[in-house]
C-alpha cells in the first residue's frame, strides 16, 4: 500500500514538521499535525496524531505524539478477531516516553504503570452468523467482565401480547381526525422483537412491524409488570397517538386520551399541524408555501384570540418573532398557506413597542408586540462601536461589502424585549478577520452595558477576557479582567480574576494526570503553586469520577465526598420494616452509596447515603447513615411510583435529638381524572407536622391552567400563579406575599420584586436592594440598588463584603458550602473548638467554645432536592444558588430557567416543553425519578458529552455552562485529542470556516428551541464501534473508525470504494438527527431496501435517502466525490445518486477583484426519481 502523509499545516513551515516527528517509514499511516499557536513565532505548540494501517488498509495503532502532561506519546491499540472484526476496544495507553511519532511494537507494555491490573478492553461477542450482531457487550474493568450488556433478535409471539391497535381517520377542518381501536394481539411472528438488557439486569424489548415503525417499547418493571409505550399509527402511516405506560394498561376512551396520550394531527401535505399532549390542550401550527412554521398558538394564547409569529428573511433565518392577533387554525393556513413570509432590510423600517425595526412589514401588519429582532449581514442603525484596546488584539471584521473580508452572513444583533414591559435589551457581537468573535456589547433594558473584548490565540483559545458592566448609563463602570494560561496540548492550567484595579485572585491552577484527567486543583488565594483550598479527584476504570478529596482523611480539606457504583461499605438492608429495599452495587452507572464529610464543623461523623433503586432505574429510596448510629435512618426519603414515574407516595425522616429519628413527611400523592392523570390533584400527609411538605388535615385541590401549568397550591400557601406566553411565572402569590417576575422574551429572567425587595440579573451580574445596616462596616448609607454577586468559575464575588467566595459542589453541582479568605491571610479554617480550662479549689473547670471559621452555608440534601432542617434556611445572604447550582425561590421553589421545580414533592409545577422526546415518563417528572444521577438539562443546542463534562456548540466554539447564571457563555478550551476536541475539528470542518457555508447553515438548524441534539462517544454503549442516532433525534453516538463506502467524483468516472472523512460521517449522523426531530417518523421509519430481496445484512429505512442527500451536500460544496449509494454490496437496489448526472462545476466565491476570488470543486448531482419522490414525501412531511 502507498505511503500516504497529510501535513495539516501550510507548506511554509513544512522544514519544521519533520524536523520534530519521524513516523515509521516502513508502515503505512496517516500524519496530521495541528498548529496551536502561530507556527511563525518561536516553537509553535502543535497537536500530533499518527494513524497507522496494516497491508489491509485497516487502523491498527493511534499515536498521539507527545500528548499527555509530561509530553509522552499516548498510544491507541487496535486489533481484530479471525474474521477480520474489531471485537475488542482498548483504552489509550500513555507510554513512559516519546519515540517522536514511530509506532510501537509493543503498545500496552505501559498499561499496568496506568490502569493497574484493570482490564482495559471493551469485547463484543458476535452471533456466529454472516449478520455479525452483537450478543454481548462487555466493558473495561474488572468487575465489569462478569457484567455484560446483552442482545437479543426474536420475533414476538402470543406470550409477548402485544396489543394491536387500529385507527380510523376523517377529515376535519383540514386536518386528520384519526380515533384509536383496540383489537386482538398480534399473532405469532408479525413483529421483530429486539431487546437489551444492561449490566444489572434492568431489560427493554423493541417490537417493530414490518415497515420498520416501532409500535412497543416495553420496559420490565419486574416477573409481573411491564412499562409499555405504544406508537399508532393512521391509515396514512402517520403517528396518530403516543400511549404511554399508564394508559396502555386499560381501555382507551377520551379521558384517557386527553390526560394522558399524545394526540397528533395532520393536514394534506402531509404537515403537522395539531397536537395534543397529555394534561395540555391542542396546540395549533400554521405553514407558509415554504412549508415553514410561520404561527403557532397554544390553549393559553387561544382564550385571547393570540397567535406568535416568526418572520424569515430570503435565506430563510429567522428575522423577527412577536404577537399577532387571529382566528381558527384553518382560516389562518388559508390566508398564510399560498404566500412566502419574506422580509427584507429597509433603511427606514417601521416603530413598534418604542423600538425601531429596520426590516419591512408586509406580512401580519396587524402586529400587536414584537418580542425579537435578529439582524445578520449588516450593522444595524445605531450600533455601538467597537474599538479593541487588548493589545495585539486581531483586526475587527466591518460590514463594509466592498472588502473581501466582511460580516455577510454573520449574526450581528438581537434585540430582545421585556414581556412585561417596552423595555428591549440589545445585543451586538463583533468578529476578528477569522470570523470569531472578539466583541460583544449588550445594552440591557435599564439603559446600561456590558461589553466584554476577548483576545484568542492563533488557534482560537481563549487569552483573555475583559468584561465592563454598568447597571444604569450614569453608574460608575465595572470592569472584570479575566486570563487563562494552558500547557502544550492547550489543557487549561491556570484562571486569574481581577476586578477593577484590585488584587489578581487566582481561581484555579489544574494538574492532571497522565490520560488528562483532572486531579488536583489549587483554588483561590493570590500565590501561584498554592491555594485556599486543594481538591483532589479520583476515577474509576470507566472514567467516572469517584471522589472528591477523601472524606475519611480530610486534613486541611473543608470538603470531601466519595461516590461508589459497584461497592457498598454501609448497610445493605438499612430499613428492617422493608427488607425488599436492598443497597446493592450497580454496574450501569447507577451510584450505590456516597460518603461525605464536612471540615467546617468540629467533630463531625462522616456520612453515607445509600440508594435503592427499582427496575426502571428510578430511586426507590435513599437511606441517611451516620457513622455512630447506622440503622438510626435520619433524613432518609423513600418513594412509589405509577408506570408513568408519577411518584404515589413519599416518606421522608428527619434528625432528632436521642436514639431515633422523626418523620416529618408520609404523604400520598393523588392525581386527577381518578389517578389516571400526571397532574398533581392534592397531596395528603399523614404526619401532623409542619416539617418537609406542610401537613393540612383537609389537603385542598391543586389548580392548572389549560397549558397544564399549576396556577395554585394553597396547601403550599401558593393562592396565585400567573405565567406569561413561555409558561414562566410572571406573578407568585404565596402567604399574602407577592413576588413578581419580569423576563425577557427569549427567557431570560431580568428583575425580581419580592416584598418590595428587588432583584436585578443582568447578565452575570446581580444586584439587590439593599438596606443601610447590611453595610459590614457600620457606615450609615441609604437604601438602595447594590450589586451584590459577581459569579465565577469556582463560586462568586460578594461585592457588599468585597471577597471572592468558593463553593465545593458534589457531582451533581450542589453546592455544599462556600468559604472565603475573611482575614486575607492565605488560610481557610473551619470551626475551631477551644477547650478553656482553668484551676479551682474545687477542681479544674472546662469552658468549651467554639470560633467560627471561614466556611460558611454548609448544606446537604435529600435525594429530591430538600435541603436537611430547611424551615431553617435563611434568604439574608444574596446567593442563594444551592441543589444543582440552581437559585432557590423564596417560594421554596428551585428556578431552572424554563420552570420551577419543587424539592419537596419530587416534580416540576410546569409540563417539561421537551416531553415528547421521553414519552414513558409524565411531564411532570424530574430527571427520570433518578436524582442522583441526572440533572435537569435546560439547553436546546448541540451539546458534546466527554467523560463526565458536557460542552455546547456555538459559532465553532465549545462553551461551558455558568453554574451561577445558567447560561452556556464560559468558553471551553479542549484538547485536541480529547473527544470533544475531535468533535469540534468535525464541526468546524462541517462549517469549511465559512460562517455563510451549507454547513454552518444546517447547524445553525439546531439554535432554537425544539431541535437539540447531544453528541457522545460510543463507547461502553449499545452501539460500541459505530456511529448512530437515537431514533427520536436526542442524541447521536459516534466512532472515530470510518467505513469505506461507494462514491465518485463526476460522469464518466467509475465508482470508487473510499474512506469516509470522519466530519463527513458526523454530518451524516447529524442529519438523521435533525430529520428525526422534525419529520414524520412514520416516512423515516419505512424499509426502502429489505434485507430479504437485497441479500444485505439488514434493512435500510427511507431516512438513509434523506440523511445521505443532506450528507451530499456538503460534499458537493466542499468538492468531496459523491455518495452515490447506501452501502458498498448492495448492488443497485440502495442507488443514491444517478452517476451519469455527476459534473464537475467551478464555483466563484468572493467579492473583490479576480485576483482574490476562490474556485472550488463543487459537484452537481440528481437523484433517481424515486429515491427523490421519497426525499420529498420525508421533507414535506412532518414530526
Amino acid at each position: 500500500m502507498k505511503k500516504i502523509i497529510i501535513p495539516i499545516s501550510t507548506l511554509l513551515v513544512s522544514g519544521v514538521l519533520y524536523a520534530q516527528t519521524s513516523p515509521s517509514t516502513t508502515e503505512n499511516y496517516i500524519y496530521t499535525k495541528t498548529y496551536l499557536s502561530d507556527p511563525t513565532i518561536g516553537t509553535p505548540k502543535t497537536s500530533e496524531t499518527i494513524r497507522y494501517f496494516d497491508i489491509l488498509g485497516r487502523p491498527k495503532q493511534v499515536v498521539n505524539v507527545k500528548a499527555s502532561p509530561t509530553e509522552k506519546d499516548v498510544v491507541s491499540h487496535i486489533e481484530y478477531d479471525q474474521y477480520g472484526r474489531p471485537v475488542k476496544d482498548y483504552l489509550p495507553v500513555p507510554q513512559s516516553g516519546t519515540q517522536n511519532g514511530a509506532v510501537y511494537t509493543s503498545p500496552l507494555a505501559n498499561a499496568s504503570s496506568i490502569y493497574g491490573s484493570e482490564k482495559i478492553y471493551t469485547e463484543k461477542v458476535l452471533e456466529n452468523s454472516p449478520l455479525d450482531r452483537i450478543q454481548q457487550q462487555i466493558q473495561v474493568g474488572n468487575d465489569w467482565s462478569t457484567k455484560p450488556v446483552m442482545f437479543g433478535y426474536d420475533a414476538n409471539t402470543t406470550a409477548d401480547k402485544v396489543k394491536k391497535y387500529t385507527t380510523g381517520s376523517i377529515w376535519e377542518n383540514g386536518a386528520t381526525k384519526t380515533t384509536p381501536g383496540e383489537g386482538a394481539f398480534f399473532a405469532d411472528g408479525k413483529l421483530y422483537k429486539n431487546s437489551v438488557k444492561d449490566e444489572d439486569g434492568n431489560k427493554t424489548i423493541e417490537f417493530k412491524n414490518g415497515d420498520g415503525q416501532v409500535l412497543l417499547v416495553r420496559k420490565v418493571l419486574n416477573i409481573t409488570e411491564n412499562a409499555d409505550t405504544y406508537y399508532v399509527y393512521n391509515e396514512y402511516d402517520q403517528l396518530a397517538f403516543v400511549i404511554p405506560p399508564l394508559a396502555s394498561v386499560g381501555n382507551i376512551d377520551q379521558a384517557t386520551l386527553d390526560n394522558l396520550c399524545y394526540q397528533y394531527r395532520y393536514d394534506g401535505k402531509n404537515r403537522l399541524v395539531e397536537k395534543k399532549l397529555p394534561g395540555k390542550g391542542w396546540e395549533y401550527m400554521v405553514y407558509d408555501a415554504a412549508d415553514r412554521l410561520v404561527v403557532t398558538q397554544d390553549a393559553n394564547l387561544r382564550t385571547n384570540n393570540k397567535w406568535l409569529f416568526t418572520k424569515y428573511d430570503k435565506l430563510g433565518r429567522v428575522i423577527m418573532t412577536g404577537i399577532v392577533p387571529g382566528s381558527d387554525r384553518a382560516s389562518m393556513q388559508a390566508m398564510i398557506g399560498n404566500n412566502v413570509i419574506i422580509e427584507n432590510r429597509d433603511a427606514t423600517g417601521f416603530t413598534k413597542n418604542g423600538m425601531q425595526i429596520y426590516y419591512t412589514n408586509n406580512f401580519f401588519s396587524q402586529i400587536e408586540t414584537v418580542l425579537s429582532v435578529y439582524y445578520s449581514d449588516t450593522y444595524p442603525t445605531g450600533t455601538p462601536s467597537f474599538v479593541p484596546t487588548i493589545p495585539n488584539q486581531s483586526a475587527v471584521l466591518t460590514d463594509n461589502t466592498s472588502s473581501k473580508l466582511n460580516t455577510k452572513g454573520l449574526p450581528l444583533a438581537s434585540y430582545v424585549k421585556n414581556i412585561e414591559d417596552d423595555s428591549w435589551t440589545k445585543n451586538y457581537s463583533y468578529y476578528d478577520t477569522k470570523g470569531r468573535i472578539i466583541g460583544t456589547h449588550s445594552v440591557n433594558h435599564l439603559g446600561g452595558y456590558t461589553k466584554t473584548e476577548s483576545e484568542l490565540d492563533f488557534s482560537g483559545t481563549l487569552k483573555q477576557v475583559v468584561t465592563r458592566h454598568k447597571r444604569l448609563s450614569s453608574d460608575p463602570e465595572k470592569m472584570i479582567t479575566e486570563t487563562f494560561t494552558y500547557d502544550h496540548q492547550n489543557r487549561i492550567l491556570t484562571h486569574k480574576h481581577k476586578i477593577d484595579n484590585g488584587a489578581e485572585e487566582i481561581l484555579s491552577q489544574n494538574e492532571y494526570n497522565e490520560l488528562s484527567q483532572l486531579t488536583t486543583k489549587k483554588v483561590g488565594g493570590t500565590v501561584l503553586g498554592t491555594g485556599l483550598q486543594e481538591v483532589n479527584y479520583l476515577y474509576n476504570i470507566r472514567g467516572w469520577m469517584t471522589q472528591i478529596n477523601d472524606p475519611n482523611n480530610l486534613g486541611n480539606d473543608l470538603f470531601g465526598y466519595k461516590i461508589k457504583y459497584n461497592q457498598v461499605e454501609g448497610l445493605q438492608t438499612p430499613d428492617a420494616s422493608d427488607t425488599s429495599l436492598q443497597v446493592v452495587p450497580h454496574y450501569n452507572g447507577n451510584i450505590a452509596e456516597v460518603d461525605w464529610k464536612t471540615g467546617a464543623t468540629p467533630n463531625e461523623s462522616l456520612k453515607r447515603y445509600g440508594y435503592v433503586y427499582d427496575g426502571l432505574n428510578r430511586l426507590s429510596a435513599g437511606f441517611y447513615q451516620n457513622a455512630t448510629n447506622p440503622s438510626l435512618r435520619e433524613y432518609y426519603e423513600k418513594a412509589t411510583y405509577d408506570l408513568n414515574g408519577n411518584i404515589k407516595t413519599m416518606v421522608r425522616t428527619a434528625q432528632r435529638i436521642g436514639a431515633t429519628s422523626l418523620m416529618i413527611d408520609n404523604l400520598t400523592y393523588e392525581y386527577e381524572n381518578g389517578n389516571a392523570s400526571n397532574r398533581l390533584q392534592k397531596v395528603r400527609d399523614a404526619v401532623t407536622i409542619a416539617q418537609g411538605f406542610p401537613y393540612k388535615s383537609s389537603p385542598t385541590n391543586i389548580e392548572y391552567d389549560t397549558n397544564g401549568n399549576m396556577t395554585s397550591f394553597r396547601d403550599k400557601g401558593i393562592s396565585s400563579i400567573q405565567y406569561n406566553y413561555l409558561n414562566l411565572p410572571a406573578k407568585i402569590t404565596r402567604n399574602a406575599q407577592v413576588t413578581d417576575y419580569t423576563y425577557r422574551a427569549d427567557g431570560v429572567k431580568v428583575k425580581k420584586l419580592f416584598g418590595g425587595i428587588e432583584t436585578d440579573y443582568l447578565g452575570s451580574f446581580q444586584y439587590k436592594y439593599t438596606y443601610a445596616w447590611e453595610d459590614e462596616t457600620g457606615t450609615t448609607m441609604n437604601d438602595e440598588m447594590k450589586l451584590r454577586i459577581i459569579p465565577t468559575s469556582e463560586g462568586y464575588f460578594d461585592a457588599l463584603r468585597n471577597r471572592y467566595f468558593y463553593n465545593y459542589t458534589d457531582h451533581l453541582g450542589n453546592v455544599r458550602l462556600s468559604y472565603s479568605d475573611a482575614d486575607g491571610n492565605g488560610i481557610v479554617t473551619g470551626d475551631i473548638v477551644v477547650n478553656n480550662c482553668y484551676d479551682t479549689p474545687d477542681g479544674q473547670i472546662c469552658n468549651n467554645y467554639i470560633i467560627t471559621g471561614e466556611a460558611e452555608g454548609v448544606t446537604n440534601y435529600y435525594p429530591f432536592g430538600l435541603m436537611h432542617n430547611s424551615e431553617n434556611h435563611s434568604f439574608d445572604n444574596a446567593y442563594q444558588y444551592k441543589y444543582n447550582g440552581k437559585e432557590l425561590q423564596e417560594t421554596g421553589m428551585y428556578d431552572y430557567g424554563a420552570r420551577m421545580y419543587m424539592p419537596e414533592l419530587g416534580r416540576w409545577g410546569v409540563m417539561d416543553p421537551l416531553s415528547e422526546l421521553y414519552y414513558s415518563y409524565n411531564p411532570y417528572n424530574y430527571v427520570a425519578n433518578n436524582p442522583i444521577r441526572f440533572i435537569d438539562p435546560n439547553g436546546m443546542w448541540i451539546d458534546i458529552e466527554d467523560g463526565d463534562n458536557t460542552y455546547r456548540y456555538n459559532n465553532g466554539k465549545l462553551y461551558t455552562q455558568n453554574a451561577q447564571t445558567k447560561k452556556w457563555d464560559v468558553e471551553a478550551n479542549v484538547k485536541n485529542d480529547s473527544y470533544a476536541g475531535q468533535i469540534l475539528a468535525a464541526l468546524t470542518s462541517i462549517t469549511g470556516g465559512d460562517k455563510d457555508s451549507f454547513g454552518s447553515t444546517f447547524l445553525g438548524l439546531f439554535a432554537n428551541d425544539n431541535i437539540n441534539t447531544t453528541i457522545q462517544s460510543s463507547k461502553g454503549t449499545d452501539w460500541e464501534g459505530q456511529n448512530a442516532t437515537y431514533t427520536d433525534g436526542s442524541g447521536i453516538l459516534t466512532d472515530f473508525k470510518q467505513e469505506v463506502m461507494p462514491y465518485t467524483s463526476m460522469f464518466g468516472e467509475k465508482e470508487k470504494q473510499l474512506q469516509n472523512p470522519f466530519h463527513i460521517t458526523l454530518f451524516h449522523e447529524i442529519g438523521h438527527s435533525w430529520l428525526d426531530q422534525t419529520s414524520s417518523r412514520s416516512e423515516l421509519g419505512k424499509t426502502w431496501v429489505d434485507k430479504e430481496r437485497s441479500g444485505l445484512s439488514k434493512d435500510f429505512s427511507q431516512a438513509e435517502i434523506a440523511a445521505s442527500y443532506i450528507e451530499n451536500l456538503l460534499r458537493s460544496e466542499q468538492g468531496l466525490p459523491i455518495r452515490v449509494s447506501y452501502s458498498p454490496d448492495a448492488g443497485n437496489t440502495d442507488t443514491l445518486v444517478d452517476v451519469k448526472s455527476i459534473r464537475w462545476q467551478p464555483t466563484i466565491k468572493g467579492n473583490g477583484p479576480s485576483t482574490t476570488k476562490i474556485n472550488t470543486n463543487t459537484r452537481v448531482f440528481i437523484m433517481p426519481n424515486n429515491v427523490q419522490n421519497i426525499y420529498n414525501k420525508i421533507m414535506n412531511s412532518k414530526k
